[in-house]
């Protein structure tokens, strides 16, 4: 069996991932909070978790892996977006939610007819959380304040070694919420009450809502149980979600590990800086998609970049990726899949080593081993069983240019006059397409910047 390493960041070390049960292998990884589009940041986690679910699968067999996905639709952020709009939360959270669904899928992550994936909202899973604030009561994990319930930070003397923080450093660094019910600072929300216009649960403490952390651990316990293999974010997500995750798990459930691995992702970067509305360079995944870019270009980018390394995305990486997936795409059509490459599994089994996985991919390519190339991108989640529009879109008009420009070159060669074969070239190369003449012929490919309009206006 192929030897799986992961940097765990409990651990800050690049450790052999042994399973709880090689039978039975659990990761949750914390979803979207469903109250607008994903942005681009929020989709590298969904990506990253995809490819090490595959993996996952591949190792230890399709029916012997669980993953749960979340998603967060009960939160702040919710109800003021819905009230901005002046709409339901109800038809905000199922909208936007289908939008995630969609976006995502254009990215190669689907799993609507897959049963080993759960996406619990955390709505239907109100009962559990209510059912873990009262055992942390009764433990004396929290207590109850002014229709509020809070974890005590005190009360778990490991608080802040995930993070690798003090409590003292945490009050100092972060912003923390100041209320006069809090017996310290750095006490989190379990429960919280809610107003009559604000969504709400019966509850011992009064009508409310839970806070976002403990979603996550009640829907992680009912779905894996106590103790799971895997939990995995964006490093963002370290603290405090999951320190306070791991807070209340452990002293919930006494005497469980809760999650053995944790695994972060860096974060986005957009042509070199943090991606944010004021500097104009945020967008969403749908806002590239709608601009023409493709979601498996979109994918191929995140991969080039390891989990753990902040992803740059620009539009050279975006154009040289097109380039490439078209390509191989032209490689590869009409062959049958044959074996994955023993060469990409040991790249991912080396602690999710996705550019590792890609070079491998261009080594393939370069040794015209197509039948393996095309079950490794299709592993990889970068070719569907078809080839898409807009690797196409163009691709028909390349023949009868290349049977053009190589006539125009053979009359050139009798009359010294090339200036036809350099116009030609010329506008072939304007419209992104690479242009190669030797003895043997004319060979014409897209590269980056392919513009089917302008191979059009050729015609």
């Amino acid at each position: 069996m192929t030897e799986i390493t992961l940097t765990n960041s409990a651990t800050r070390s690049k450790d052999r991932f042994d399973p709880i049960d090689p039978e039975n292998v659990r990761m949750y990884v914390c979803g979207p909070t469903v109250y607008d589009r994903a942005h681009l940041g929020n989709a590298r986690p969904v990506v990253v978790f995809d490819v090490l679910y595959r993996l996952l699968a591949h190792v230890y067999g399709a029916d012997h892996v669980t993953y749960v996905r979340n998603i967060t639709d009960v939160e702040d952020k919710i109800i003021d977006r819905a009230a901005e709009r002046g709409i339901a939360i109800d038809d905000l959270t199922s909208t936007t939610t289908a939008w995630f669904y969609e976006d995502m899928a254009a990215l190669g992550v689907d799993y609507s007819n897959d049963p080993r994936f759960h996406a619990p909202h955390a709505t239907a899973y109100i009962a559990e959380m209510i059912e873990m604030i009262g055992d942390l009561v009764a433990r004396g994990n929290a207590y109850a304040a002014e229709g509020h319930v809070l974890f005590a930070v005190e009360s778990y003397k490991d608080y802040g070694a995930l993070s690798g923080r003090s409590v003292d450093d945490m009050i100092a660094g972060a912003r923390v919420e100041v209320a006069p019910y809090k017996k310290n600072p750095m006490d989190f929300v379990l429960w919280k009450p809610s107003t009559d216009d604000q969504p709400g649960w019966d509850s011992p403490w009064g009508r409310g809502r839970p806070g976002w952390h403990i979603e996550c651990s009640a829907m992680s316990r009912a779905l894996l149980g106590e103790d799971f293999d895997i939990h995995g974010g964006g490093n963002d997500l370290t603290f405090p979600h999951h320190e306070n995750e791991i807070a209340q798990s452990k002293c919930a459930c006494q005497g469980s590990g809760f999650a053995r691995v944790w695994l972060h992702n860096e974060m986005l970067q957009v042509e070199g800086k943090k991606m944010s509305k004021s500097l104009g360079n945020f967008f969403t995944v749908r806002d590239l998609l709608d601009q023409g870019v493709p979601g498996e270009v979109i994918r191929f980018v995140f991969l080039s970049t390891h989990y753990r390394k902040p992803m740059d995305w620009t539009e050279k990486k975006a154009g040289e990726a097109e380039a490439t997936l078209r390509k191989w795409y032209a490689q590869v059509d009409g062959v049958e899949a044959g074996k994955v490459s023993a060469n990409v599994i040991t790249a991912l089994a080396d602690d999710l080593n996705t550019h590792g996985a890609l070079l491998e991919l261009h080594a393939l390519s370069a040794a015209k081993d197509a039948a393996t190339l095309k079950a490794s991108l299709q592993f990889l989640g970068l070719m569907g069983a078809e080839v898409p529009n807009w690797v196409s879109a163009g691709q028909d008009d390349l023949a009868p240019l290349a049977e053009r420009l190589a006539n125009l070159r053979e009359a050139a060669m009798a009359s010294k006059d090339f200036s036809k074969v350099d116009a030609l070239k010329t506008a072939l190369m304007d419209a992104g397409v690479e242009v190669r003449m030797s003895k043997a012929g004319v060979d014409l490919s897209p590269t980056a910047g392919f513009d089917p309009a302008k191979l059009k206006a050729l015609q």
